[in-house]
């Protein structure tokens, strides 16, 4: 199984430790396509080799080839809005992860969405057995 897993970078890279946990638990169910949003070192606006058209076009390329797409979504992020729309336009499964708390609310566009499964959580070991679940049958 390819998992799409997408988290904030531009946005905020505060929960980058908690996207590199929920990479490791991932693993164990197939391979993840973007192992890099989990690393701690990535910082917005980095330098590499590709460029934002490159970077733009590897990811949907990525996000084509995925049979599931798992967003945490509590850092707020256009990038990852805008991953959330291909990926339902291309009909994928999507499991968006959410932490309350704090005043935070997530968006009515994520939460409304029908064809999305949203979870919320304060613990990874929470909702891990659902998250199972839902991949075990897609």
């Amino acid at each position: 199984m390819k998992i799409y897993f997408s988290g904030s970078i531009s946005g905020g890279r505060q929960d980058a430790a908690l996207y590199q946990q929920w990479i490791h638990f991932l693993k164990e169910y197939g391979e993840v396509l973007t192992e890099h949003i989990g690393d701690p070192q990535l910082q917005p606006g980095e330098a590499t080799i590709l460029d934002d058209k490159g970077i733009h076009d590897r990811d949907l390329e990525w996000l084509e080839s995925a049979d599931v797409v798992i967003a945490e979504v509590t850092v707020p992020s256009l990038g990852v809005g805008y991953e959330l729309g291909q990926a339902r336009a291309m009909n994928k499964p999507v499991i968006c992860l959410f932490r309350p708390g704090n005043g935070k609310r997530l968006s009515a566009m994520i939460a409304g969405c029908d064809d999305f499964v949203c979870l919320n959580y304060q613990e990874i070991t929470e909702i891990e057995d659902k998250v199972i679940s839902i991949l075990k049958m897609i």
